[in-house]
């Protein structure tokens, strides 16, 4: 199963949701994707230092060892193609991608190795309510849901899901980049 095989690589990290949905054989994940590993420890083979880069706060839809449904948060676009190259071979023909990027300024899609990938400017706020609100699932649908259920929900709105913004190419998307700049005013006062 895929979901056990990124796990077991360690490319799973501070997941809230890992299982089977309400459906057989489709599995939902919730939580940090890893895009770089971090680097070993020295004189070790297997202890890793933290990753480098991740897919923050991912929800992912898997149908026969495939992933139908990617979305999560970006820090920043360049990572869009470690992405692409690290997961393509899992990613299903159909697959429906909706990644949120800190640091464009409009939303664009933009296509790689045959995935259509709808960019979101992200600016703050939780990924998982900005998704549910992007695709308009109201908190009632969610209701007594199991929580892979609910990223089925999820990945069941995106597929009807069209943003009326401009495909692009990978060139064009970056030249759109902007400076992130974060308020330092964070924490307890």
């Amino acid at each position: 199963m895929l979901l056990e095989t990124y796990q077991d690589k360690g490319l799973l990290t501070v997941t809230l949701v890992n299982g089977q949905t309400g459906t057989a054989g489709v599995y939902a994940y919730r939580g940090d994707l890893v895009l770089k590993e971090g680097s070993l420890r020295e004189g070790s083979t297997t202890d890793r230092r933290p990753p480098e880069a991740l897919l923050i706060h991912s929800a992912l839809i898997v149908e026969n060892d495939k992933i139908k449904f990617i979305n999560g948060l970006l820090p920043t676009l360049d990572l869009l193609p470690v992405l692409v190259e690290k997961y393509k071979a899992d990613l299903a023909e159909d697959c429906i991608a909706l990644i949120y990027v800190e640091n464009i300024g409009k939303g664009l899609q933009v296509e790689l190795e045959g995935v259509t990938y709808k960019l979101m400017p992200f600016k703050e706020g939780l990924v998982w309510n900005e998704l549910l609100e992007e695709l308009y699932i109201e908190k009632s649908e969610l209701k007594g849901q199991s929580a892979e259920d609910k990223v089925a929900i999820a990945y069941a709105a995106a597929k009807s899901y069209t943003p009326k913004t401009p495909l692009v190419s990978f060139a064009e998307a970056e030249d759109n980049t902007i400076e992130v700049i974060k308020d330092a005013a964070v924490g307890a006062i």
